[in-house]
């Protein structure tokens, strides 16, 4: 259920991406009449959000939401939400309907239920789900040893989203709480394009194939299952 697509340099990667990314949500509006994608932070995905933000498409027909966000408000520098909104929520995106991850209350964990119950309101499968992964194998905010992690994995767990409170590292910085897409979440969707980029990262991508599922490398989740396809996509 693994697709490769492997690029020379990260212009051709966006391009290619770009382009896969409108068709899927223009066949998705025109079957369904509306589309649902789910999108990740960080700064790999920017040019990627840019291009998209500038397709000439029913934007009004397509709900947008996060794959994972760390539990700081809008107006904090690690908000994933600030980041999609001033990235892809723009130009001719801004008619797209956002939902957020983010609540008022105090911890992602007394957030779940609330979370948990809009993002059951989104169409699914969900259309068109991107991806990163970090270099410890993490994927949305699924790391490696943290709080949370064996419910978020656990296939039996029927809840889309999932309370996360990592342990701090140079990959998570000290924004440690999370709420992300569980696994259940992640097979929600059609297909899930995971986007990487430099050498460092396809590395742990070739590891987490080789190595046995065990919650070491939360990618492997996704790269060991066989009900939907993970197409990926890497430049150095």
């Amino acid at each position: 259920m693994i697709i490769e697509h492997f690029f020379p340099d990260r212009d051709s990667l966006f391009a290619a991406l770009a382009e896969e990314c409108e068709t899927t949500l223009k066949a998705a509006i025109s079957n369904n009449r509306s589309a649902t994608l789910m999108v990740s932070g960080g700064s790999t995905p920017m040019p990627l959000y840019k291009k998209l933000s500038e397709l000439d498409m029913a934007w009004s027909n397509v709900s947008v939401a996060l794959v994972d966000e760390r539990w700081v408000d809008e107006d904090h520098p690690g908000s994933n939400e600030a980041f999609v909104k001033s990235s892809l929520l723009q130009n001719r995106a801004t008619s797209a309907k956002f939902v957020a991850m983010k609540t008022d209350d105090e911890t992602a964990e007394l957030g779940l239920d609330h979370c948990e119950n809009e993002y059951r309101k989104l169409q699914a499968p969900f259309d068109l789900t991107i991806l990163g992964m970090g270099p410890d194998g993490h994927i949305a905010s699924l790391f490696p040893a943290s709080q949370g992690l064996e419910a978020g994995l656990d296939s039996a767990n029927n809840k889309l989203c999932a309370a996360i409170q990592a342990n701090q590292s140079e990959v998570t910085g000290e924004l440690t709480e999370r709420m992300s897409l569980s696994f259940t979440g992640l097979m929600h969707s059609r297909q899930l394009h995971l986007l990487i980029t430099g050498q460092e990262k396809l590395d742990v991508y070739r590891q987490a194939l080789s190595c046995k599922h065990d919650g070491s490398m939360p990618v492997s989740s996704i790269l060991h299952q066989y009900d939907i396809p993970v197409i990926v996509y890497w430049a150095p």
